[in-house]
């Protein structure tokens, strides 16, 4: 260890190393709670720099906010971070997305870099170097921010860091992608074009629900409800190439459960469905396997294959001339539909499954223009009643 010098003032608190450079030490409670104090040091290359840190620090100290320097690189806390606070607390694909994320982008750039001396400014020409490269879109780099933020954040929380360094990033605007519902003339010719389809049901459904495809093939009958026309969104059917098996029953993308009310159509459908199924099950005696009660299966009772499903949609309006559409474009018809037909934000949301009215109001703006209009002609024939 070098030899340490006492500073010219005597104050005995700062010293000047062998190295040239300068040491200051303080006294902290210990962590352990037993009143007893622990020296600790700083260091610096003038006297001054070190006499204001010990400043800082002990003020802290006498204010109960200080923080002591994390141990850890950038690595080792996203390591630890991902398998105490992440593993079981997200489902195994959002897991497994977070993992990637890191060791494909975080952690070769910044993982070198101590926990306690990475600065806005490098996470900052991080995500910049990213942007230059032109590998990764936009929304791909907000994705990295928001893992790396998240790790930070509860780097913070855990006493680890005074702040959250990643909390004043600029980043790169992502282009909000483009809803293209299908126009009443589309959905007209697609009903007619997938009548007699092995899946013309799943469509149906789907196309008047507003269903998200894990969730339209993850639907059973115990769901069903015939008599009050309503269907219990709880659970969608996964499917994940990484695990085994493939398909499994899996909580909804939120992680939470919906009533929603349907169309007498869309439950007529389901009856027909129904019929056909009871049809499979007399024909396949013993070989009948629906361990999940599905609404939707083959012949023998087998879940459905999203790849197929989606497939046979794509040879469909392709046919039809829609052929940019894809399954998902379902989804937002059913909601804009909906809209156009009067229904408000607010019951369309809950249909849906989304967090918030903001959320749904925000991806169907451009579909509010109209109610506003159709508001704006309501008052106008009120005020001609009245006046």
């Amino acid at each position: 260890m070098p030899r340490m010098k006492r500073n010219a003032n005597g104050s005995g608190t700062i010293y000047k190393r062998d190295d040239g450079r300068w040491e200051g030490k303080y006294s902290m409670p210990a962590a352990d709670g037993s009143g007893k104090y622990v020296r600790k040091s700083v260091y610096g290359k003038t006297q001054e720099e070190v006499r204001k840190k010990i400043t800082e620090v002990t003020a802290e100290i006498d204010k109960g906010t200080y923080v002591a320097p994390s141990q850890y690189k950038l690595s080792e806390w996203i390591d630890l971070w991902l398998s105490i606070y992440v593993k079981t607390s997200v489902k195994t694909k959002t897991f497994a997305s977070y993992t990637k994320i890191c060791n494909n982008h975080i952690k070769p750039a910044l993982g070198r870099v101590p926990l306690k001396s990475l600065t806005t400014t490098q996470i900052q020409r991080f995500y910049n170097n990213l942007v230059e490269q032109g590998k990764l879109s936009a929304k791909t780099i907000k994705n990295v921010h928001g893992v790396l933020h998240r790790a930070l954040e509860q780097a913070f929380l855990s006493g680890e860091i005074k702040h959250n360094p990643s909390e004043r990033c600029s980043l790169p605007k992502a282009p909000k992608p483009k809803i293209v519902p299908m126009e009443n003339e589309a959905i007209s010719t697609f009903l007619e074009t997938i009548h007699g389809h092995k899946y013309e049901i799943v469509y149906f459904v789907t196309l008047f629900t507003g269903l998200r495809q894990g969730e339209v093939l993850g639907l059973s009958w115990d769901c069903v409800d015939f008599a009050t026309n309503t269907l219990l969104i709880n659970k969608q059917l996964r499917h994940d190439r990484e695990k085994d098996p493939a398909y499994g029953i899996d909580t909804t993308k939120s992680g939470k459960e919906r009533y929603i009310t349907v169309a007498p159509a869309v439950m007529d459908a389901l009856a027909k469905q129904k019929a056909w199924q009871d049809g499979c099950i007399r024909k396949a005696g013993s070989a009948w396997e629906n361990e999940w009660n599905l609404v939707f299966t083959n012949e023998l009772g087998r879940h459905l294959c999203h790849e197929t499903v989606y497939r046979n949609f794509k040879r469909i309006v392709k046919s039809i001339g829609i052929g940019n559409t894809r399954f998902h474009d379902l989804r937002h018809t059913y909601a804009v539909v909906s809209l156009e037909s009067g229904d408000d934000i607010k019951t369309v949301q809950e249909q849906l499954g989304h967090a918030t009215a903001g959320f749904t109001l925000d991806n169907y703006g451009h579909v509010s223009k109209l109610m506003k209009q159709r508001s704006a002609a309501n008052m106008q024939r009120f005020i001609n009643k009245v006046s």
